[in-house]
């Protein structure tokens, strides 16, 4: 099985820009979605020996993690593929998103959890919208991982835009908080900008009033009552501007969270246009166009450094009293991009459309070959 999808990883390579070309669209984006899922089941359960990478081990929040470099959330929806990312020598193992209830996603002219590469431009969308099996399911999946010690495990988690009660959205992110820190999750990361499913609110502020309330009741009934040390980490956009930065760190700090991870993909389609490449404009076009959904892959590579940097500044100079740490991520890809990330004092990368990109070249040893 190893080398088997090894050997597809590489041929996928070779024929995605051939593909790009001279299929339609919408069978080049069905081909796509569909074999995505495959290569995550088939990495999945594929059994490796454990793989020696450098030895790059850091410790933050009291957690060792292998290295500075793990998978980004969305890639293991279902709690999958823990035992693979660890024995490749994976910083740590984050699953989900996931949502209280189960999720089945996006689905749009009988196309389920669109997706499309940008080959020639080291780009991708999607427009998945958080299909996951639910908080229940996943944390009695992770319940049962026996987890390699230098590969902690960390769950992304979001409140469920089915329910329209902003209390009880609130209230079942306890619950669910509750559940993983009882299955025994190292790290919990909050999810608040999915660009994939519909939001409630009208505000087009960063912290509006019914996020600051969540946030405040998350601090009061999680954070001032922590049983044992489990950070917990808020995720934004890569289009959060520098001055919301600020604003939003400073709320997270004053109310005791534990660090930001910026940020998810990025819906600013007219603004990346120019970073794509003549070949792949019309499946840029007819995709964003069409389905919308989150921008990655290597045209976020500056904005997620410049962004990760401002917060990292912004902390040492307010002198925080506790630990506050920044999660990069965004065009994370080569080994360059954790070296700006440590001259930055950027200390954890996670990487999404890269890892693909740089499993396609050395399989199961990506980690080792982007950290060496």
């Amino acid at each position: 099985m190893k080398h088997l999808i090894e050997k597809l990883a590489k041929l996928d390579a070779n024929i995605r820009p051939i593909l790009n070309n001279n299929i339609p669209f919408p069978i080049n984006s069905f081909f796509y979605s569909n074999a995505r899922k495959l290569f995550i089941y088939l990495f999945a359960n594929t059994k490796i020996t454990p793989i020696s990478i450098p030895n790059t081990p850091l410790k933050l929040w009291d957690i060792r993690f292998n290295c500075p470099i793990f998978n980004a959330a969305g890639m293991f929806k279902k709690g999958e593929g823990y035992y693979t990312c660890a024995n490749m020598g994976a910083g740590a193992y984050i699953a989900g998103t996931t949502t209280y209830t189960k999720r089945n996603g996006n689905k749009k002219n009988g196309l389920k959890h669109p997706f499309m590469p940008y080959p020639y431009s080291r780009a991708s969308s999607n427009w998945m919208g958080l299909p996951n099996p639910g908080y229940f399911y996943i944390a009695n999946k992770i319940s049962k991982i026996q987890k390699n010690k230098n590969c902690p495990i960390g769950i992304s988690i979001a409140e469920d835009t089915g329910i329209t009660n902003e209390i009880q959205k609130i209230k079942d992110i306890i619950g669910g908080i509750k559940l993983f820190e009882k299955a025994g999750v190292d790290f919990i990361e909050l999810n608040l900008s999915c660009p994939n499913v519909s939001h409630d609110s009208h505000s087009t502020c960063i912290i509006d009033d019914i996020t600051l309330d969540k946030l405040t009741y998350l601090s009061d009934h999680f954070l001032k009552k922590r049983n044992r040390n489990l950070p917990l980490i808020v995720k934004y956009s890569n289009d959060i501007t520098a001055e919301e930065l600020f604003t939003v760190l400073d709320i997270l700090i004053d109310l005791g969270f534990d660090g930001i991870n910026i940020g998810n993909t990025s819906t600013k389609y007219e603004y990346y246009f120019s970073s794509i490449k003549p070949e792949d404009i019309n499946n840029y076009n007819r995709f964003t166009q069409f389905f919308g959904g989150g921008l990655s892959g290597d045209i976020l590579k500056k904005n997620s450094l410049s962004l990760s940097k401002i917060a990292v500044e912004y902390i040492n100079k307010i002198n925080v009293s506790k630990e506050f740490n920044v999660i990069r991520t965004g065009g994370i890809s080569s080994t360059e991009d954790i070296i700006a990330s440590q001259q930055a004092n950027i200390q954890l990368n996670q990487w999404f459309t890269g890892f693909f990109e740089m499993f396609c070249k050395y399989g199961f040893n990506s980690y080792k070959e982007i950290l060496s």
